[in-house]
C-alpha cells in the first residue's frame, strides 16, 4: 500500500517510484501535466506551492507516484480547470485500488498487452478497423492459437498458453455490454488462418457476435470504389469523457498508444472516412455468410 504525506497528499519521497506505471496511472499523470501547461505554470512553481520537490511533481506527472483525491482537486482548481466531468474522471483514476484480472499476467506478458486490457475494461465504447486481421476480441481460441503459432513458432508452450488465454479473457469487454463498433476489410475475412475449417468457424463466430446488441459489425468489400485506407488498422478506445480517449495501434514491437488531442482528432476523422466506405450491417453479414460458404 502506498504511504502518502499527510500534508501534501502525495506519495512520500522515501517511497520508491513505480517501475512501470499502468496505462491508467500514466494517463492520469499526463492529464495533470497538460492541465499545468495549459495554465502556464512550471513544475518548479507548482512544487513550491504544494510544499514538495520538483522531482515529486515529475514523478506524479509520469505516473510513477500517486496523488490523493484532495490534492488532485486542489491542483485542478489551481490550474483553473472547470471541466467537472474531466475532474471527476481523474479523481476516479487516482482512487483506483482494485487490481483487474489482467494483473495475473504481469511479469508473464508484455506490460502494453496488460495496458490494452485495462483500457478496454474502462472503455465507454470501442471502435476498431482491421484490414488483414480479425479483431483480437472477436477471435476464436483456434484462430488465436493458429495465429500465434505462425507469428512466433518457437514460443514455449506455457507462454503460448498464457497468450491464448489472455486474448480470450479480453472478450469480457463484450460481456460487459460496452458498445463495440467493428469494421473489417474483406481481405481479413478471406485469410485462412489455421486452415479452411478454422477460418469457417471464425466467420461463424463473427456472425454470432453480431447478434449481441452492443456489437456493430460491418465490412468493407474489395469492390468498394475509392477506398485507400488499406494501411490503416486502429482501435479507438473511448474514455468516460472524450478528453480521455485513446488510440491503440499495432506495431512489430507491440501495442502503441496515442492520446495527444491533435492526433485523436486525426484518427476520428480517418475512422469517419472508413465508416463511409463500409457496407450496412445486413449487407456485411450477408457477405460474411457467402465467404464462409466458399471455404
Amino acid at each position: 500500500m502506498q504511504r502518502r504525506n499527510r500534508v501534501t497528499g502525495i506519495q512520500e519521497d522515501g517511497m520508491p517510484p513505480r517501475g512501470t506505471p499502468t496505462a491508467r496511472q500514466g494517463r492520469l499523470g499526463t492529464e495533470l501535466r497538460r492541465l499545468r501547461e495549459a495554465a502556464g505554470l512550471v513544475s518548479r512553481d507548482v512544487a513550491a506551492w504544494l510544499g514538495t520537490s520538483q522531482a515529486q511533481i515529475s514523478n506524479i506527472e509520469s505516473g510513477k507516484h500517486g496523488i490523493s483525491e484532495e490534492r488532485l482537486r486542489r491542483l485542478t482548481d489551481h490550474y483553473a480547470c472547470d471541466d467537472t466531468r474531466l475532474i471527476e474522471a481523474l479523481v476516479d483514476m487516482a482512487n483506483e485500488r482494485d487490481k483487474g484480472w489482467w494483473e495475473e499476467y504481469r511479469g508473464v506478458l508484455a506490460p502494453k498487452a496488460l495496458d490494452l486490457a485495462e483500457l478496454e475494461h474502462h472503455a465507454s465504447h470501442v471502435r476498431t478497423f482491421q484490414v488483414v486481421h480479425i479483431p483480437g476480441v472477436l477471435q476464436t481460441e483456434e484462430h488465436v492459437r493458429a495465429a500465434l503459432s505462425f507469428v512466433e513458432p518457437g514460443t514455449p508452450a506455457d507462454l503460448c498458453e498464457a497468450r491464448v488465454m489472455f486474448r480470450i479473457r479480453r472478450q469480457r469487454v463484450l460481456d460487459s455490454g460496452t458498445p463495440y463498433d467493428v469494421i473489417i476489410h474483406e481481405a481479413a475475412l478471406r485469410m485462412r488462418v489455421g486452415g479452411s475449417k478454422v477460418a469457417r468457424a471464425q466467420l461463424q463466430h463473427l456472425l454470432q457476435a453480431s447478434e449481441r446488441e452492443s456489437v456493430t459489425l460491418r465490412v468493407i468489400p474489395f469492390a468498394a470504389e475509392g477506398f485507400a485506407g488499406a494501411g490503416l488498422a486502429v482501435q479507438y478506445v473511448g474514455g468516460v469523457v472524450p478528453h480521455l480517449d485513446t488510440v491503440q495501434i499495432d506495431t512489430p514491437h507491440g501495442a502503441e498508444f496515442i492520446d495527444a488531442p491533435a492526433q485523436l482528432h486525426r484518427y476520428r476523422a480517418k475512422l469517419e472516412r472508413v465508416d463511409s466506405a463500409a457496407l450496412p450491417q445486413d449487407a456485411s453479414l450477408d457477405l460474411i455468410r457467402r465467404i464462409a460458404q466458399e471455404l
